[in-house]
């Protein structure tokens, strides 16, 4: 589990490194990576939704290419500081798209009324396998239940802070 305090060293050590119009960034952080999804100025309205969504995925793209190598730079620094790796984002209005990111795979054991329903899932084309099959139910549950996890969450932390204030073993 990563804690608060593991959790504000990387957020803190982006806010100082990150240059001042790059600011506020969202940093997420687990195991195997740091997320940093930065924040660019939205653009004027362009008459259409569909227009403006376009000029949103332009303006991402541009800040992409422009911002590359010093991006690359702060990554390798962080990489070497927090021995994870690090993935960038942009937020441009409601437009969000993350532009690398770490696919970890995870192990489990899965009987078989849980696996009838990823083969569903499989069978129905939602997925085309049974891996993509469970990233989608994973997403759906974190979609649906943010406000519950987000306060599991929470709880962790105050019990690890309690166990860090406990006699030592």
């Amino acid at each position: 589990m990563i804690t608060e305090e593991q959790r504000e060293r990387v957020t803190g050590w982006f806010a100082g490194r990150l240059p001042a119009d790059w600011q506020p960034a969202d940093v997420t952080v687990d195991r195997e990576e740091i997320t940093v999804v930065l924040t660019t100025t939205d653009v004027e309205p362009q008459g259409s939704d569909a227009a403006t969504a376009e000029a949103r995925a332009g303006r991402a793209s541009a800040f992409r290419e422009e911002t590359r190598e010093r991006r690359m730079e702060i990554a390798q620094e962080a990489q070497h500081r927090f021995e994870r790796k690090v993935s960038w984002g942009l937020a441009v209005g409601d437009h969000r798209e993350l532009w690398t990111h770490v696919s970890a795979p995870v192990m489990t054991r899965l009987r078989q009324p849980q696996r009838l329903v990823l083969d569903t899932l499989v069978d129905a084309g939602v997925a085309r396998s049974r891996s993509d099959a469970l990233a989608w139910c994973v997403r759906l549950v974190g979609q649906h239940e943010g406000d519950w996890l987000a306060e599991l969450r929470q709880a962790m932390n105050a019990v690890a802070d309690v166990r860090a204030k406990g006699p030592a073993a």
